[in-house]
């Protein structure tokens, strides 16, 4: 089993981004703090998001892909690093500016249906909400968002009228309401079906290629991922490892091998290498070469590739305890 090492170029420009660059992570640390506990969620992360581009964020429970999205989102603040979304320094904005960049560059979808919608206004009135605390009501972009959705049959009805998917793309299209140049997508098809949840990440793409929209989407769900160009995986609070796709999206689902084919070879892995030259090694390939995070790994250039090997001592040691 060989691992491929690529240096991305985001992660080694120390530049704060091209002009390009919708959302720009260098070093980027943070902290929580309780009364005798510190807890680094991030850990110098690094990442660049360029504009009108859909990708995912992938991550167990616990690996920082959430506290990402919350700083990305202005809902929460870097502890160090630097973080910069749409040319604007996220470490130096006031309350006042945060509340604006929310209201105005950014648009939300949760996963949990009962944040997205407001149970006793129908879909439409939904939709508009977001318009009148700006002052900019508009039911003719609500009744257009509402139809680029699929659902300007159903603008009059509520919460409890419509299913799962219906209330998701509801939620898109209040996200989208405003106008943001970038939508964070929480866990947007952990509530719905396989099926719906295909639905969803197409409706997502087109939307993103349509209307000129950064689309970021977080989950723990790998086969999102199929339906991205570009996959970033998150451990322990780092960049781990990317998946570029091979081929284009509408080659896959020409040939039917869309995002719900777990075993097509859509995507090329490569792992993502830091500016101190350090890299995660995927947990799978530690347990093929029987070494825990905390062994020794023998490293050498064979033919221009780096090789990754467990000395004789180590895989002993492995094997013993295994025993054991």
């Amino acid at each position: 089993m060989s691992l491929r090492l690529r240096t991305v170029r985001s992660l080694t420009d120390s530049k704060t981004g091209a002009a390009s660059d919708m959302i720009v992570c260098e070093t980027l640390v943070k902290i929580y703090k309780t009364q005798d506990l510190e807890v680094m969620a991030l850990q110098g992360l690094d990442l660049t998001v360029a504009r009108g581009e859909m990708m995912a964020i992938v991550g167990n429970s616990g690996s920082g892909k959430s506290t990402l999205l919350n700083l990305i989102g202005g809902l929460d603040r870097p502890s160090a690093g630097v973080l910069r979304v749409d040319d604007k320094d996220m470490l130096k904005l006031t309350d006042v500016d945060l509340m604006r960049y929310r209201r105005d560059t950014v648009g939300f979808v949760w996963q949990n249906n009962a944040r997205n919608l407001i149970p006793y206004l129908s879909a439409l009135e939904n939709v508009e909400l977001p318009m009148i605390f700006t002052g900019r009501k508009n039911r003719q972009r609500a009744n257009m968002l509402l139809e680029a959705v699929g659902l300007a049959h159903r603008k009059n009805s509520k919460l409890m009228q419509l299913s799962g998917g219906e209330q998701q793309r509801v939620a898109i299209a209040i996200a989208l309401s405003n106008e943001p140049k970038l939508l964070l997508a929480d866990e947007p098809t952990g509530s719905v079906d396989s099926k719906t949840s295909r639905m969803v990440v197409e409706l997502l793409r087109d939307l993103s290629r349509t209307m000129g929209v950064t689309v970021v989407i977080v989950t723990h769900d790998r086969s999102i991922a199929r339906g991205v160009d570009r996959c970033v995986a998150i451990r322990d609070g780092q960049t781990s490892s990317e998946m570029l796709r091979k081929r284009s999206y509408a080659e896959d689902m020409a040939s039917q091998k869309g995002f719900e084919q777990p075993e097509e070879q859509t995507h090329e892995e490569l792992a993502v290498l830091d500016r101190a030259g350090r890299v995660q090694i995927p947990r799978e390939y530690l347990d093929a070469m029987n070494v825990s995070s905390k062994q020794r790994i023998k490293i050498d250039m064979v033919d221009g590739k780096v090789v990754l090997t467990a000395p004789r001592e180590e895989k002993d040691h492995a094997e013993n305890k295994r025993d054991a």
